[in-house]
């Protein structure tokens, strides 16, 4: 479409005017001063009824232009043009702040709405695990079948992703403290520092942009949450909201395993990474050939029972799980110590029945018999101070419990009837210990993208 068929000089004759009408198709011109702004619209029958007056052909244009016509500007809403074109309004002319002609919009031509400027957001829960830990470690269900129950959270790790438009690559977590600067991908790879997972996963990923990327988490780095694989899933899920093919959950849960065990070095199982992508509470086994996620659907009632009888309490003391999981390898040749794994996982079978029944106090009593066995595992998951915190809740009223994660560290979560958890959280405090309220959380990973300009006001250029 040719704006110049839209625009006559307020001097020129309506002879003109009519032509140039004619040769655009739309029913209406555009009358311009001697800057060029825009300064009326006439439409054929304003003209028409203008010669019905008596007007002439020579006669100026200006003669019948309305200086109080419909317009709009780059920023117009198009739900506002579209209701000005299902009212009666042929045509409207887009204006720039010089009065300029910038466009036309009409039923027939209405601007396709260009593709803003986005940014990814990711936000996945941590888990607490019930029963079955060390079968999940590859190791050893390669010979046995492992299984292991575990539930989400409401503690997340968050992602925010936007991409640059040049090559460079800047990294800021809050949980390190530390930021990452580099000018491309290949530098950022081999640059010294704590961002070896970030780097694995994007190793992982191998973006072909670059990019700013914000992590922050609400729990403590090291608390046998599962953090690392957290972490994982919501840079994976921030690279995902742009890719076209994207990773379903398994892959997910793959590839941040593919990052954290191949590409990093970490020993360690399965269950965190696909715990934190598929959420809620689940019971998953482990073979070779693959690996099932069984959601739970338990009774509302005991979801909610069990959630305020749960105490979640952090040692203070933080763990590297990927020694213990290497020194728990080590003792895991031994048969008595694979044979003791299993035993945990026969009792896992019998945890998941407990729940799905309602059976919550035989659910506690099997929780004190799982950490019996975990804590023979290797000589690294427990410890004098840890022992004596788990003793001591048990004179409190706590009925059972087991130290999350590897172990070494991090929290302690027990089961407490409800007439005695007052009592034991008195304890645990008073013993210097963070009692960690949370809730049960059903989604796993979330994704999302949202537009900048019309989010957050832009205050940089990249």
């Amino acid at each position: 479409m040719s704006l110049n068929l839209f625009l006559i000089a307020e001097t020129a004759p309506l002879r003109e005017a009519l032509a140039l009408i004619e040769a655009n198709h739309h029913g209406i011109i555009l009358t311009t001063d001697a800057s060029g702004a825009v300064s009326g619209l006439a439409t054929d029958g304003d003209i028409r009824r203008k010669m019905l007056d008596g007007a002439a052909l020579d006669d100026a244009i200006s003669s019948c232009a309305n200086p109080d016509f419909v317009w709009a500007d780059q920023a117009t809403p198009r739900e506002l043009l579209l209701k000005q074109l299902d009212n009666r309004i042929r045509a409207i002319p887009l204006l720039d702040a010089a009065r300029q002609l910038t466009g036309m919009v009409s039923r027939d031509h209405i601007p396709v709405q260009r593709e803003e400027r986005i940014y990814a957001r990711a936000r996945s829960p941590v888990r607490i695990s019930f029963g079955g830990g060390g079968s999940d470690l590859t190791h050893f269900f390669a010979g046995e079948g492992g299984a292991v129950i575990n539930t989400t959270i409401s503690l997340y790790s968050h992602a925010t992703l936007r991409v640059r438009s040049d090559e460079k690559i800047i990294i800021h977590s809050r949980d390190l403290k530390a930021s990452l600067e580099a000018p491309d991908l290949q530098s950022t790879l081999t640059q010294p520092g704590p961002f070896g997972l970030v780097q694995a996963l994007l190793k992982v990923v191998h973006p072909d942009f670059g990019f700013e990327l914000y992590l922050h988490s609400d729990f403590p780095m090291n608390s046998g949450l599962g953090g690392s694989a957290v972490i994982s899933a919501v840079v994976l899920g921030c690279f995902n909201q742009f890719r076209q093919d994207r990773w379903d959950l398994h892959e997910l849960a793959e590839l941040a395993f593919q990052a954290e065990r191949l590409y990093l070095g970490i020993a360690g199982g399965w269950q965190d990474q696909y715990a934190t992508v598929f959420g809620g509470f689940n019971f998953m086994e482990f073979r070779m050939d693959q690996n099932i996620v069984h959601p739970l659907r338990i009774q509302t009632d005991t979801l909610l029972e069990l959630e305020e009888s749960l105490v979640l309490c952090d040692t203070g003391t933080s763990h590297e799980s990927g020694d213990i999981h290497t020194d728990q390898r080590q003792h895991m040749q031994q048969d008595a110590v694979r044979q003791k794994v299993q035993s945990n996982v026969e009792l896992t079978y019998i945890m998941r029945n407990h729940l799905l029944r309602g059976r919550l106090l035989q659910f506690g009593q099997a929780l004190h018999e799982a950490w019996q066995f975990k804590r023979q595992f290797s000589n690294k998951i427990s410890n004098s101070r840890l022992d004596k915190i788990y003793a001591d809740a048990l004179e409190h009223g706590a009925i059972g419990g087991k130290l999350l994660g590897a172990g070494g560290g991090g929290f302690f979560l027990f089961y407490v009837t409800p007439f005695r958890r007052h009592e034991l959280v008195a304890n645990l405090e008073s013993s210097g210990l963070k009692v960690q309220p949370f809730r049960f959380e059903s989604e796993g990973l979330r994704t999302w993208s949202a537009r900048e300009r019309k989010n957050h006001l832009e205050t940089q250029t990249l």
